[in-house]
């Protein structure tokens, strides 16, 4: 028995319907645990997650700066001496940039 174009659109809605349902029931089961686990631990939502100054994302590494080696006396600009060199100073000797 093969199945028309149209009962196979029906069934996806269903489906889909399904799944939505499933879905909804399952962030409410998750909240609902997340708010125990808190409760039972005393727990404020900024403890899981933590924001504003000194709060640092999960995996992002922290960014230090670094102080210019090098200026170009015509124009100011520095240069750390990391990365790619500008091109006020690519090819030139550099000890003449150096900042004391």
């Amino acid at each position: 028995m093969t199945t028309s174009y149209k009962d196979l659109l029906q069934q996806r809605e269903a489906l889909e319907q399904a799944i939505e349902g499933a879905r909804q029931r399952e962030i409410s089961q998750a909240v609902q645990k997340v708010r125990e686990i808190m409760a039972e631990f005393g727990l404020t939502a900024q403890d899981v997650f933590p924001s504003g100054r000194g709060a640092k994302a999960s995996g992002s590494k922290s960014v230090n700066k670094v102080a210019p080696k090098y200026r170009d006396t015509a124009t100011g600009q520095t240069w750390t001496g990391r990365g790619k060199a500008p091109k006020w100073i690519d090819g030139q000797d550099r000890t003449k940039f150096l900042i004391a």
